[in-house]
């Protein structure tokens, strides 16, 4: 038991009985239990008893003995001036200044279910999936978890789009392209793609978006590839670039995305020339990704995008391939895109303007397919039905912010867990 878990059964009211009394005996009806404090000051502010005939409004300190009270020196502090109940899971010795100015002091050691300190210990052992893998129940899941959480998940999104666009002096489109180029850039380029999307003015990417040949040339030159051409093309992607790199002032900086630990269709290389045809292909994307009602005209905006010819026989510069065809977008990689970059970025732009906002987009996530990785297989393997992408985003979350952290005190699955049978 530590204090933080008292805190908890108190906020929570999980108790095996209120049949309180203070330690010499008399009866204490609590109607308020107070607001839970996180800064200094007592645990719980504004609670209301009543003691010995009278109804008493004020403030609550919990500790784990009542000499805790002495050892966190709280005698003298002006801050618990205002104390009405002294709560305390053991009561180890009297304290004076309590019992001075009337302050009952409740031991609560009675009133709380063993099992459930059980359940609490078991959360702290190492080496699981998640830590309640013990007693977690896939029945016992909240009301309502996975749009909670999905829209917990989008404010901290919105938050990072946020900064972005105050950078941006409120260029929606420069910063759609900044989370369009990290999705492209899946986890082992993403910064490497936003950092050189960041570094591009977009009205560079409007005015060479005419001609997919002059985006990939600055793509690639940016990626630092196009030093020692291999071949035809990348000379011509090398002219077109240094004619670029001039013309527009170009800053001297260098990218270099990784290959390693990449399947060839993700190679960065093919990646970069499908971002280059996203972007010749529909002159006023962003527009059109904002206004689509559903996730069939999003689906139809990247279904044309495919890598230029030349990859069609190669992964990398120079190199043929005995893999070849035409690189389009796998309907997988654009749901990825879709998740990281587009509807959070549509959430973003319509939720201060349309009070229905929040829903429309939750009902995008609902159709698209749920993401597959180790996370969402590890809550199958517990049980947990995963339908669809607003499913599989909660619990990604879910694992991320509260899971890895052992945050189960604030979870909501883990207060569900933890309640009384």
């Amino acid at each position: 038991m530590n204090e933080k878990l008292l805190q908890y059964l108190w906020n929570f009211k999980i108790f095996k009985n209120f049949d309180f009394k203070d330690t010499s005996g008399n009866s204490i009806e609590i109607f308020d239990f107070g607001r839970w404090n996180n800064d200094s000051g007592p645990d719980f502010l504004h609670a209301g008893i009543k003691f010995k005939g009278l109804e008493l409004h004020g403030h609550i300190e919990l500790h784990l003995k009542s000499s805790d009270w002495i050892f966190h020196r709280h005698s003298g502090n002006p801050e618990f001036d205002n104390i009405i109940l002294h709560a305390v899971l053991v009561h180890d010795i009297e304290i004076q200044e309590l019992n001075d100015r009337n302050v009952p002091t409740l031991e609560l050691q009675a009133h709380v279910d063993s099992t459930l300190l059980w359940k609490y210990e078991s959360l702290l052992k190492e080496n699981r999936f998640i830590p309640c893998e013990d007693i977690f129940d896939p029945g016992r899941i909240p009301v309502g978890f996975t749009d909670e959480t999905l829209l917990k998940k989008l404010d901290i999104k919105s938050h990072e789009i946020e900064k972005a666009l105050k950078i941006s002096k409120n260029n929606y489109e420069a910063v759609l392209f900044q989370y369009l180029a990290y999705a492209f850039g899946l986890k082992v380029n993403a910064l490497h793609f936003r950092q050189m999307a960041e570094s591009i003015d977009f009205k560079l990417i409007n005015k060479l978006s005419q001609n997919p040949l002059h985006l990939e040339a600055l793509f690639f030159g940016l990626c630092g590839w196009l030093v020692k051409p291999a071949d035809e093309q990348m000379s011509l992607w090398r002219r077109e670039f240094d004619f670029i790199k001039v013309k527009y002032n170009l800053p001297p900086l260098r990218f270099y995305p990784k290959f390693s630990k990449l399947r060839p269709p993700n190679f960065p290389t093919v990646r970069l020339s499908q971002l280059a045809s996203l972007y010749h292909l529909n002159q006023n994307l962003f527009s059109r990704l904002i206004s689509a009602a559903g996730t069939a005209e999003l689906y139809h905006i990247f279904s044309r995008v495919k890598a230029s010819e030349y990859w069609d026989i190669r992964f990398n510069f120079g190199k043929e391939s005995t893999v070849t065809g035409e690189k389009y977008l796998s309907r997988d990689f654009t749901d990825l895109v879709l998740l990281n970059a587009v509807l959070p970025m549509k959430y973003v732009y319509t939720k201060n303007s349309d009070e229905d906002a929040a829903e429309a987009v939750i009902s995008l996530y609902r159709n698209l397919a749920p993401e597959k990785n180790s996370i969402t297989d590890g809550w199958k393997t517990l049980g947990v039905v995963i339908e669809d992408a607003a499913d599989s985003q909660a619990y990604i979350y879910q694992h991320k912010y509260f899971c890895e952290t052992k945050n189960c005190l604030n979870c909501s699955i883990g207060l569900q867990l933890l309640k009384k049978e």
